[in-house]
């Protein structure tokens, strides 16, 4: 099949990159477009990909502040052309999935989350501190994207999800069914210790409002118990202020760095409210156990009382009870282990591959 992979922007570097990476993996020399690229802001390999940027590309600091331009994003998708091209694979968390695409191409939609800052504004509002006359301003434009983003939903073919969460998110918000085919996680980079666990907790990834990393703090400030936090973002100075004498801020580590920390860990703290979360399943491949809210992908990565604890509420209260939970818990490392092995880069692979091939066969059927 001639493939082309489409990603929203090429700016900054997360878990809709791992996925992206995967595809690139997957489909090589298939070019990659995308609203706009800062090859400076991304990791020197993606150099080497044919990757095809929209007129956004022109437009003065559009990689650096790519949010200013939001009602730039449908044109750029929409000018694309992908005659010739046998299937389009969209990695979605924000306009992609709205090329254009002729009868014959198969339009597979990759879905990281239906877009988030249109269908679940209140929330993205309280976390980036949205005061009243923006709030006021964005209501129009707001108001026109969702129903351009709910048109262009009924341009894909095929839906994949990647967390049950989010298959429920398409359904309510586009109206589509998918199927849920997990993002990959580099469980072979994690594996278990031979040692004894030390006394300390373990939260952290990237410190910003949603993560609600401040519940952990608040949480381990009563405990009084070991509580380390790596990873940087804007919130890493109000976390300071408000950490206790027990409460430890890393800031960035090396990847050989965290594998310890992970492996010798008493748990993994994941507060937040996540479409999926790759951080749990790292700590179960690293045999640890996840106390984690139970929302959103932790529902799919973490079996409670088995892997690690769930708890109802986003309070302090509730997070204290998970810990007090979770340190009455025996967990076994090898458990942990063959859970997250189920989120495997292989699995991804042959799943996504079974169902592009499946789907393209029925689409040239029909």
């Amino acid at each position: 099949m001639k493939t082309a992979l489409v990603h929203d922007w090429l700016n900054q570097m997360g878990g809709a990159e791992n996925v992206l990476e995967a595809m690139v993996d997957m489909f090589p020399g298939s070019p990659v477009y995308t609203s706009m690229y800062g090859p400076d802001l991304m990791p020197a390999s993606y150099r080497s990909w044919d990757i095809r940027t929209s007129y956004m590309q022109r437009l003065p600091g559009v990689t650096t502040h790519h949010q200013a331009y939001l009602p730039f994003y449908p044109k750029a998708f929409e000018g694309f052309d992908f005659s010739g091209y046998d299937l389009v694979l969209s990695n979605k968390s924000g306009f992609c999935h709205g090329v254009i695409t002729p009868p014959e191409t198969l339009h597979i939609c990759y879905c990281l989350t239906p877009t988030r800052f249109l269908w679940m504004y209140d929330a993205y509002r309280q976390r980036e501190g949205l005061g009243q006359v923006t709030n006021r301003a964005l209501q129009p434009v707001l108001a026109r994207l969702r129903r351009w983003d709910r048109m262009a939903a009924d341009r894909v073919d095929q839906f994949i999800a990647i967390s049950t969460e989010i298959q429920t998110r398409i359904k309510r918000y586009y109206g589509h069914d998918s199927v849920v085919i997990y993002p990959p996680v580099d469980v072979e980079r994690f594996t278990p210790s031979s040692r004894q666990p030390g006394d300390y907790y373990l939260a952290g990834g990237r410190l910003i409002p949603y993560k609600r990393v401040d519940l952990a703090v608040q949480a381990f400030n009563e405990l009084d118990r070991p509580l380390l936090i790596y990873g940087d973002g804007r919130d890493r100075e109000s976390l300071q202020a408000l950490a206790g004498p027990n409460v430890t801020l890393l800031g960035r580590v090396s990847p050989e760095r965290l594998i310890d920390l992970y492996q010798h860990c008493r748990a993994f703290v994941f507060p937040g409210l996540e479409d999926f979360g790759i951080a749990p399943l790292e700590a179960q491949a690293a045999g640890r156990p996840v106390i984690a809210f139970g929302g959103g992908g932790a529902l799919d990565t973490i079996i409670d009382g088995e892997t690690g604890v769930l708890f109802d509420e986003q309070t302090v209260e509730s997070l204290i009870a998970a810990v007090l939970r979770c340190e009455a818990t025996q967990f076994r490392p090898a458990a942990c282990r063959r859970n997250a092995e189920r989120f495997s880069l292989d699995r991804f692979r042959r799943e996504l591959m079974n169902f592009v091939e499946t789907t393209y066969v029925e689409h040239r059927e029909n």
